[in-house]
């Protein structure tokens, strides 16, 4: 036993508590099915990539960035190469649930595999959502094709009709009636026509809810048949694509790839959000490793199959975009059925809409099964009830956790609008490969396999401080002008990237470290730097409340640790204190009239003074402790 928050959990440990059942619960006997081969494997990897990416947010990546947006998808792609053969090396060596969550526990301790547990869960739930939201907008659109027309108040979110109807009652009452645009009379329409009573209206997104229903349904029931519907909607939507791919060619204009980045290299990497986000996916198929047939062998090839082949068709389908329409034109949230539409081919575009459809929901369905896996393995090791881990006796399936994704997933779903979150999403899951690839630089190296995945070691010692130094030279003016500005302080994260490619460098230097996890580690790292100042708040402050939870549940109920010491207890309930005169602080100094954003400043600024009072408690106490005579 340990009180070290960094207690690490060996993989002997690992993969001898799986072989005993240690894993399946509460050694209720049910096991999860091994059912997966590297065809599954690479087809649910396409079926989690090629989704709402190649469907929406290519569309204004391509419109800031031009016909260049192809250079970002390769850059995207080798970072996240160089991710999935981190994630392929700690599969091969640990083959069991939980994806990056496990591999942070047997490589940095419990306290970062705690972080990344629960920075995870904010990915996989909040990509969830926004798939859902953007699942309901193409099916509401299919049905419109076939004259079904739904209500509005049933397909949208509660907050957007509430400030379309307070947006065109403001613009109308200024005689301003031409900037209504088509969708603030859409949602003024729904929060108009919607039954309720007196001020409330009865407003939800009821196609969001009833896809969540549906996939959580499949995933509950069995690995087998979430594998066939996996595969089914892949194979369609793959063939409708290249179906795409081959009719666009033919209504190419060449000249509108000139100019290829007619707003530079800033402006293609304005799209690393939209890009990124269509490639997180791929990181789920780790978390079915404990279906797998052939761990070893399958996980890494069905990673890096589906990686190379979504990559290829995403360049591509850029491509077309940007060649059939100026990129002016794609500041749009259907391109590919747009750009049919404008050159007047509309069956191809109803065939797209109806391809949408099976693409969003097969991305829905792998991370629904990705999200309760990684709960089973942080209620296994004791950081989450034992509930969560419960193995269901007849369908194998982690089952109340299939059932709490559900209604995490669902509820918001009906009443929240989160496209925007995709920055969120994205920087969620650029932090997990960053500590996946930094992890694999603390696992011995170990002799060569047969039949398990071994990373090609190439020593770093002089690559890459001749790399740090090229930068350096080439960016030296832009470096300065980090430090000058009005807003210098939103150049934080770039900062962070500097200080730690300098520690990087010379680690490399002195321990000569392997080079694809360190340029892994440095790419996603970067990336997370381009995704803007605010998004790094909104994710600290997320990360801010996962600690306030470990530290008051985690830490004392962990299967490595002991049980919690009255010094601990009485720590916990001082931060009790800091959090409550926190929360009366942003009431009283800070208040502010939107209740959705003074509820979350409430929740975290409750976090931040529990975890202030917390720290200063428990290390007045270990002082003290110390001073005392044995």
């Amino acid at each position: 036993m340990s009180k070290s928050i960094f207690r690490t959990k060996s993989v002997d440990k690992i993969l001898a508590d799986v072989a005993s059942g240690f894993s399946d619960g509460e050694h209720s006997g049910s096991h999860l099915t091994k059912a997966l081969n590297v065809k599954d494997l690479t087809l649910m990897g396409i079926a989690a990539v090629v989704g709402a990416g190649i469907f929406s947010t290519i569309g204004l990546a391509a419109f800031n960035g031009g016909p260049g947006v192809t250079i970002l998808f390769i850059i995207t792609a080798v970072t996240c190469g160089f991710s999935a053969l981190c994630y392929a090396e700690f599969a091969s060596r640990i083959p069991v649930a939980g994806s990056a969550y496990t591999y942070a526990y047997a490589s940095f301790g419990e306290l970062i595999a705690w972080i990344i547990g629960w920075d995870l869960l904010m990915e996989y739930a909040i990509g969830n959502i926004a798939v859902a939201i953007s699942w309901s907008t193409y099916f509401v659109n299919l049905l419109e094709g076939f004259g079904i027309n739904v209500p509005a108040w049933m397909t949208l979110d509660y907050f957007s009709a509430f400030k379309a109807h307070e947006q065109v009652a403001q613009l109308t009452a200024n005689h301003q009636t031409a900037q209504i645009t088509d969708m603030l009379r859409q949602g003024a329409a729904a929060w108009n026509n919607a039954p309720g009573f007196g001020d409330f209206k009865l407003i939800a997104n009821l196609p969001a809810l009833l896809i969540v229903v549906i996939i959580t349904y499949l995933v509950y029931v069995g690995i087998r048949e979430t594998k066939r519907a996996t595969n089914g909607m892949v194979i369609l939507k793959i063939a409708i694509v290249i179906g795409v791919i081959i009719i666009g060619f033919f209504y190419v204009t060449p000249a509108n790839w000139h100019p290829f980045m007619p707003n530079g290299f800033s402006g293609v990497m304005k799209g690393v959000s939209g890009v990124f986000f269509a490639y997180i996916g791929f990181d789920a198929i780790s978390t079915t490793a404990e279906e797998c047939q052939n761990p070893q062998r399958d996980l890494p090839r069905g990673m890096i199959y589906s990686l190379i082949i979504c990559t290829v068709l995403y360049i591509l389908i850029a491509l077309v975009l940007t060649g059939m329409v100026s990129y002016k034109d794609l500041a749009v949230g259907d391109p590919l059925a747009f750009v049919f539409n404008k050159v007047h081919l509309t069956k191809i575009s109803g065939i797209i809409s109806f391809s949408a459809v099976i693409a969003t929901a097969s991305v829905l369905l792998i991370f629904q099964l990705g999200q309760p896996r990684i709960w089973m393995s942080m209620s296994r090791d004791g950081l989450l009830p034992k509930v969560f881990s419960k193995i269901h006796p007849k369908y194998h399936t982690p089952s109340f956790a299939t059932i709490v994704t559900g209604f995490v997933v669902a509820i918001p779903a009906l009443f929240l609008n989160l496209t925007v979150v995709t920055d969120l999403t994205s920087i969620g899951t650029l932090f997990a490969f960053v500590l996946v690839c930094g992890g694999v630089l603390l696992l011995p190296r170990e002799a060569t396999t047969k039949g398990r995945f071994q990373l090609l070691y190439i020593n770093s010692k002089f690559i890459v401080p001749v790399l740090f130094v090229a930068g350096c030279i080439a960016f030296w003016k832009p470096m300065l002008g980090l430090f000058s500005g009005d807003n210098a302080h939103e150049n934080f994260p770039f900062f962070l990237f500097i200080i730690l490619s300098t520690a990087l460098t010379i680690a490399c230097f002195v321990k000569n470290l392997s080079l694809i996890p360190v340029l892994g580690l440095l790419s996603c790292f970067y990336l997370m730097t381009q995704l803007g100042y605010d998004n790094w708040v909104r994710f600290i402050g997320w990360l801010v409340i996962g600690l306030v939870i470990y530290v008051s549940y985690g830490y004392t109920h962990s299967k490595l640790g002991n049980k919690a010491s009255p010094t601990h207890k009485l720590s916990v309930r001082i931060a009790a204190v800091g959090a409550a005169l926190s929360i009366l602080c942003i009431v009283i100094f800070f208040p502010n009239r939107d209740a959705l954003i003074e509820t979350l400043d409430i929740i975290v600024a409750g976090c931040v003074g529990f975890l202030i009072l917390y720290l200063i408690s428990a290390a007045f106490f270990n002082a003290s402790e110390r001073k005392k005579p044995i």
